[in-house]
């Protein structure tokens, strides 16, 4: 029995002994493992740059300065500067520095201070770097950036803009809205109690917001009326916008040829001019506008005429869209830079500018259009979309913005319906169902 007790307690003895030194083994183990890791310094990166061992001196470009300024200040001599310019022709011309922007110059952290790169941030997210030192090259990249989804959602009391920016939107954000809806909504009609709804990218860079992303979905009431928006990548094309029934919102003419402004007179057979008080035909819309707001073409087309009205209108642009339309532009102020008779012009492309020219009370444009030769009222005219999705396609449109549209409204509803209708009439002509 002794014998027995004596070897159970060796047993147990050395069980203690080999798991105690195991568990100090671990333990010594965690403890260098977390020695070492804390001791591991990672390099630092910028603009796809190790700048361990640089200090970086940041400015503002100002007006009139060139980079030859810039650098000359840390020492960078003609020929650097020469072979800069020669590299970085076909990624970023460094002529094309802007007043405002911020650069950076990255130099050595010793006595000597030699600069080694140049940065330019083109925009809150994108940049140009150019090395300085050894075999000079140049290239553009993106700071990382994080997207955050966001919905902005007012009543209109006075306009867009002023409800929007009251409801935390930003500027860009207004702008890109009027965009989308400026084949379909003329803004110069919304009234107050209109509304809207936006889903929206923001994005960051850590913490900082730098810019608007795309606008993802968007509803907007006018006279009790929805307008449906949804982005959406069709024919593995760029981004377009739809509405439910998988129209899109893009037409052949813009709805107003110039943004935020009021009209001032419509489109009339017996109008009282204002200046010589004879009662005669109006056939076009009078926008107010201070001078030199920019004025755009409706549509593509080419410029048939650009010079003086001596008949009133003062500077003026007729441009041919086809066969069928032609726009005119009156009281300019002037025309953009490269238009001319001739020119051809893009849907939204900048012609000119808001003036007072010619027989005019105040600044304003009267905008006119012509059909097969006859004026009509721009206000109502009924152009078709483009682009539509085809009906095979709708099923996977009205997937994928099921979720946007829950967004917007709180339901699917409206999808169902139309889903619904297209299912029993064999097509997808829902344009009859109600979306309130």
């Amino acid at each position: 029995m002794k014998i027995n007790g004596l070897l159970t307690t060796i047993v147990l003895l050395s069980f203690f002994l080999l798991y105690g030194c195991r568990n100090r083994t671990a333990r010594i183990k965690d403890e260098v493992t977390e020695s070492v890791v804390q001791d591991t310094i990672y390099p630092e990166f910028r603009w796809e740059i190790c700048i361990d061992s640089l200090d970086i001196h940041s400015g503002i470009i100002g007006r009139n300065e060139v980079l030859s300024t810039i650098l000359g200040r840390h020492g960078v001599g003609a020929s650097v500067l020469h072979e800069v310019e020669t590299v970085s022709k076909d990624i970023f011309n460094v002529r094309r520095l802007q007043a405002g922007k911020t650069y950076h110059v990255l130099t050595d952290r010793d006595s000597a201070m030699t600069a080694r790169y140049f940065v330019y941030e083109i925009s809150a997210v994108d940049y140009a770097v150019y090395s300085l030192t050894d075999s000079i090259f140049s290239y553009v990249g993106q700071a990382r950036t994080d997207t955050l989804y966001k919905s902005v959602s007012g009543i209109i009391e006075s306009s867009l803009w002023n409800a929007m920016t009251a409801n935390g939107a930003a500027p860009d954000l207004t702008g890109q809205l009027a965009d989308i809806y400026s084949w379909t909504i003329d803004f110069f009609g919304i009234q107050r109690g209109d509304s809207f709804n936006v889903y929206y990218e923001d994005i960051y860079i850590d913490t900082t917001r730098v810019a608007t992303g795309n606008i993802l979905a968007a509803n907007f009431i006018t006279g009790g009326r929805d307008h449906f928006a949804f982005r959406y990548h069709y024919n593995n094309g760029r981004g377009e916008y739809f509405d439910q029934n998988g129209t899109s919102l893009r037409r052949a003419f813009l709805k107003a040829p110039l943004n935020f402004s009021r009209i001032s007179s419509r489109f009339s057979n017996a109008r009282r001019h204002p200046i010589t008080k004879i009662v005669r035909p109006h056939h076009g819309v009078d926008y107010a506008a201070p001078s030199g707001t920019p004025v755009y073409s409706v549509g593509d087309g080419t410029v048939i005429a650009r010079g003086w009205d001596s008949n009133g209108g003062g500077n003026y642009i007729r441009i041919r869209h086809n066969s069928t339309y032609v726009t005119l532009y009156m009281h300019l102020r002037g025309f953009a830079s490269g238009i001319h008779q001739g020119t051809k012009v893009s849907q939204g492309q900048l012609i000119g500018y808001v003036g007072a020219t010619g027989m005019a009370t105040g600044p304003h444009l009267d905008y006119r259009v012509y059909k097969d030769g006859t004026a009509i009222d721009p206000l109502r005219m009924d152009l078709p979309a483009v682009d539509p999705i085809k009906e095979q396609d709708l099923p996977a449109y009205w997937d994928s913005i099921r979720p946007l549209m829950k967004i917007l409204t709180g339901t699917e509803s409206p999808l169902d319906s139309l889903q619904a209708v297209a299912l029993s009439a064999g097509s997808a002509d829902p344009l009859n169902t109600s979306y309130q």
